[in-house]
């Protein structure tokens, strides 16, 4: 089957890049792939760069996503490896621009309250959740390539309408409609 769109996730990294793709078929998301790219063996942060730049094209060619969503640099202490986290997020999002592709940011709380609802949620509770809403049978050996899963399946619920929200009630009207709650509810308004 054919899917409606497929979403690439990054967790973006100087050591590790782990990436994630769903495919979102009839307002479902399912798994696709997930994997890292090992910056280690890189000489410099340039030529770290240049890798995930390459890497990150080399996914869209593979893949063809729709939409690519990406974890925004955490705020720490350390000013320096906020500065290259945030060269490497810059990489993967120019490589994603290059292919005319849009582009989501999530911060890390925000991608780990929605798949966990904790927003302080570790990496092993991350990756446990999306393996198991996602139906994966395999845990990979780095988290980063869950964490990536994860940055995609955020941006599904994320940009994905609630049943509810639609649900229509006995009198016609959708359960949000404040209009329905205050000719229901004439006292409870002032």
């Amino acid at each position: 089957m054919v899917p409606d769109k497929v979403i690439l996730g990054i967790d973006p990294g100087t050591q590790v890049l782990g990436w994630g793709v769903i495919s979102v078929i009839k307002g479902k998301a399912g798994y696709i792939s997930m994997g890292i790219t090992n910056l280690k063996k890189e000489s410099d942060h340039f030529a770290k760069l240049s890798a995930i730049f390459k890497e990150v094209s080399t996914l869209i060619d593979r893949f063809s996503p729709d939409e690519l969503a990406i974890e925004a640099p955490f705020f720490g202490k350390n000013i320096q490896s906020m500065l290259k986290l945030g060269r490497a997020q810059g990489a993967a999002i120019a490589a994603a621009l290059n292919k005319n592709m849009s582009v989501c940011e999530y911060a890390p709380r925000k991608v780990k309250m929605s798949i966990t609802g904790k927003g302080a949620a570790s990496k092993e509770q991350v990756a446990a959740i999306v393996t198991k809403i996602l139906a994966v049978d395999h845990q990979p050996e780095y988290l980063d390539a869950t964490d990536g899963l994860a940055v995609a399946l955020c941006h599904f619920l994320s940009s994905s309408v609630p049943l509810a929200a639609n649900t229509k009630t006995k009198g016609g009207t959708s359960k949000g409609d404040w209009g329905a709650f205050i000719k229901s509810n004439p006292g409870r308004v002032k």
